[in-house]
């Protein structure tokens, strides 16, 4: 496969033993040779469980005791002190593991017991588990094995000791990754667990607690086969919360290391809750474990995936996964044998929209590979000069400077009949927009004249090479700054690139009130106006690397960003009474020429309070999520219908596969989580001093309420349209769970009858405040562009 997804296979026990019974050489193993027998087949690791079930059972003897209610007991005391021997001074013995050897151990991803319970409601249990892993985690480090995939969480209430453990390998073994092997849903996270103990001889109970049974329940250590319903259920949307929920518990306890990884289980078959499954895009998924019983037969017979399955693989591959298959070799289809489900995961990643538009030239993906999710400072026009290669990165962009001419052209077209049209291209660079100009003055077959204002003084030297080979007497260049130069005579149509990833964060703005006061009082400025747009992002892969730096102003400095492993929270329906905003808002808008500016006798503003910007936005969250910062994009009106736009709903339609600007990342010190269907009101401001512009910015998570104010005929007994007691005189009647996602938030149900209409109650809506950031960046301590 390409260097989008890899494949793996999964080694079990039984395929060990069949490997034993074939026989091998002296100097090879069984591991030894299903991992040559892998790669004859084109898979580039295995997935081979580390220890054995003798492994299991030794643990099982020691730790889980029988309730036989003697303490005095031989068989329970031997039992125990072999347990806290085993405690003090964990170890294998030579039967209870799969590979001894480094050579077997080079292309393994082990699998560490999936019966270990590290949130078993037990305590002993969930401590000697830990143990366990500790153990198995020092043996695979021993072997050098780079990767070792963890058993799923099972327990919602005791997620955290999951995680606690989960922590303390990673400080364990500094060099390892750590993989949660997770399904996307499990609909037993808060069921009751059924499934009985391990049994030998009578009940068990755990080692070190007490017998009685009241006071400690039984271990249940499920198989590694998850149960019949669990594969063919239908998830509610809460179930499909709790997986992810359990996660963030998991990855938050740990710090969000950037070792630990997910490995997600397609087993169960998917939903087709597209919001949900779209928060895995903002998740460090590095496995994704494909069994041959999630695979359907086709008409042929060949194994094939669901084409919700379908859609989410080939979006998955924004992670460059690798593809666990299991159940490969079992028959389970009628048609095409083993080779059959790798060739159907590399047919998916052929037809990925994510591979084939990196292997597309003109596309924004191509153009940016390797700089997915990397962050970047973004320019100081002003305070910098930018060197030749920058220049030469942008004006790589056709489309931006198709856009500008076309801007030019019908402006020109537009403009009064005269004897002779001023031009001034303000911020020059290298040259392209007078190239651009020229161009459109010769479509337009209008006369016209350039002059090209440049401050960088290495620039001008390109410039006037250019003028002597190209332009001539056609173009006219000035040196200088462009809020402190003159031009010899007013202009007509004031031409500028200075917009940033935000619109006005590379000054723009500032840049263009020293410029339009060269234009006459009908003159046009190309761009004539530009927005810019928030939007809430969650991606533990951004927040990483913004912290990466571990000081405050590595947290509260903006970021140019081309997106890749993110999830946009927001949705677009309003939420609860509507009082929300679009998917992705406007903050402010900037015009040019501005209106009701203060200017003095040069033409210049007295202050630049007039650039100042502030907002406050409200955003529907319909699934739950953790917000990680602040997605920025801009929009441009150059002339009449003429425009740029980094907008991701417009930028196709506007400007399709420009390549000069990558959104603008704000970044959050902590992370703030978001209950699904609750709302998010972010505030920014756009400041400035004599010196400096900056931004801050915060937010505040609320959960919509309803105040219910019932008729007093009717105080005694307020019931909801289901017959149940829903609320109660002088109580807030709370929205549907933060757990239960807004798509199936009120089901469409039969109401019975009720004395007492239900419809009668009046209630007005407001919200509930759960949540806060800090406020970033304020007085512009961590980041500023200067003037």
């Amino acid at each position: 496969m390409s260097r989008f997804a890899t494949l793996a296979t999964t080694i079990t026990h039984e395929d060990i033993q069949k490997a034993v019974a074939r026989g091998h050489g002296p100097n090879e193993t069984p591991v030894l040779t299903l991992s040559a027998e892998s790669r004859v087949k084109g898979y580039q690791s295995i997935c081979l469980p580390l220890t054995t079930a003798n492994w299991r059972e030794r643990w099982k003897n020691m730790c889980i005791m029988p309730s036989t209610g003697d303490g005095g007991n031989e068989e329970v005391i031997a039992a125990e002190k072999e347990a806290e021997a085993w405690r003090k001074s964990p170890s294998f013995l030579l039967d209870e593991v799969t590979m001894t050897r480094l050579d077997e151990a080079e292309i393994v991803v082990a699998m560490a017991s999936e019966w270990l319970q590290l949130d078993a409601t037990d305590d002993w249990v969930r401590h000697d588990s830990g143990v366990a892993l500790r153990q198995e985690v020092a043996y695979a480090s021993y072997l050098n094995i780079p990767t070792v995939i963890l058993p799923p969480p099972r327990n919602r209430s005791h997620v955290a000791s999951y995680g606690r453990i989960v922590n303390d390998c990673l400080k364990n073994a500094p060099y390892m990754q750590f993989s949660v092997r997770l399904p996307i849903y499990d609909p037993a996270v808060f069921q009751p667990k059924e499934s009985p103990p391990l049994k030998s001889d009578g009940d068990m109970n755990s080692s070190g607690a007490s017998t009685s049974p009241s006071s400690s329940p039984n271990a249940l250590i499920p198989s590694s086969s998850p149960p019949r319903s669990l594969r063919s259920s239908k998830a509610p949307e809460g179930e499909l919360n709790a997986t992810w929920e359990m996660w963030d518990v998991i990855r938050t306890l740990c710090d969000y290391n950037v070792r630990l990884t997910l490995t997600l289980d397609l087993t169960p078959p998917l939903p087709a809750n597209a919001g949900v499954l779209n928060r895995w895009a903002a998740e460090p998924v590095q496995h994704i474990f494909l069994p041959a019983s999630a695979f359907i037969a086709n008409v042929k017979g060949y194994p094939v995936l669901p084409k919700g399955t379908q859609a989410f693989i080939r979006q998955s591959m924004i992670h460059r996964p690798t593809f666990i298959l299991s159940g490969a070799t079992s028959g389970l289809h009628a048609m095409g044998g083993e080779s059959a489900y790798a060739q159907y995961v590399k047919h998916l990643e052929k037809s990925s929209p994510v591979v084939q538009a990196t292997k597309t030239d003109g596309t924004v993906e191509y153009f940016a590979q390797g700089y997915q999710d990397y962050l970047q400072n973004p320019l100081q026009p002003l305070m910098d000069n930018l060197q030749s290669i920058t220049y030469q990165t942008f004006e790589q962009d056709p489309v931006k400077y198709r856009n500008y001419e076309e801007a030019i052209y019908r402006a020109l077209l537009d403009w009064p009949d005269s004897e002779r049209i001023v031009i001034c291209v303000a911020g020059a660079g290298r040259g392209p927009l007078v190239a651009r100009s020229l161009k459109a003055i010769e479509r337009s077959g209008r006369q016209a004249f350039v002059y090209a204002l440049e401050k960088n003084p290495n620039a001008f030297v390109t410039l006037q090479g250019r003028k002597t080979r190209e332009w001539g007497s056609s173009v006219e260049l000035i040196f200088g700054d462009m809020r402190r130069i003159d031009v010899p005579e007013p202009v007509d149509i004031l031409v500028s690139e200075l917009l940033g990833s935000f619109g006005d964060n590379e000054l723009s703005p500032e840049c263009l009130d020293g410029a339009v006061r060269f234009l006459k009082p009908d003159g046009i400025s190309i761009p004539a106006s530009y927005t810019a747009h928030l939007a809430p992002l969650s991606s533990s892969k951004l927040y990483n690397a913004a912290r990466e730096n571990k000081d405050l102003k590595s947290v509260e400095t903006p970021y140019v960003v081309m997106f890749q492993n993110v999830k946009i929270l927001s949705g677009d329906d309003g939420g609860a009474g509507k009082r929300c905003g679009p998917k992705i808002q406007e903050c402010w808008e900037f015009e040019h020429p501005g209106k009701d500016v203060t200017l003095d006798e040069k033409g210049l503003p007295l202050t630049n309070s007039h650039n100042v910007r502030s907002a406050r936005l409200c955003f529907h969250i319909p699934h739950a999520g953790v917000m990680h910062g602040l997605a920025g994009y801009f929009e441009a009106v150059l002339y009449g219908d003429v425009g740029l736009s980094i907008h991701p709903h417009h930028k196709d339609h506007i400007s399709k596969d420009m390549l000069s600007w990558f959104p603008l990342f704000f970044p959050f010190r902590d992370p703030l989580y978001l209950p699904s269907n609750s709302e998010l009101q972010v505030s920014i401001w756009r400041l400035t001093n004599d010196r400096q512009v900056w931004y801050e910015w915060f937010a505040e998570s609320f959960l919509p309420v309803a105040s219910v104010s019932p008729p007093s005929e009717q105080a005694e007994d307020i019931s909801g349209p289901d017959g149940s007691f829903f609320s109660c005189t002088s109580t807030h009647v709370a929205m549907p769970s933060p757990v239960i996602d807004a798509i199936d938030a009120f089901p469409l149900t039969e109401p019975r009858p009720r004395q007492a209409s239900f419809d009668s109650v009046k209630a007005s809506s407001g919200v509930v405040k759960i949540g806060q950031t800090s406020l970033h960046n304020p007085g512009g301590r961590s980041s500023w562009i200067g003037l």
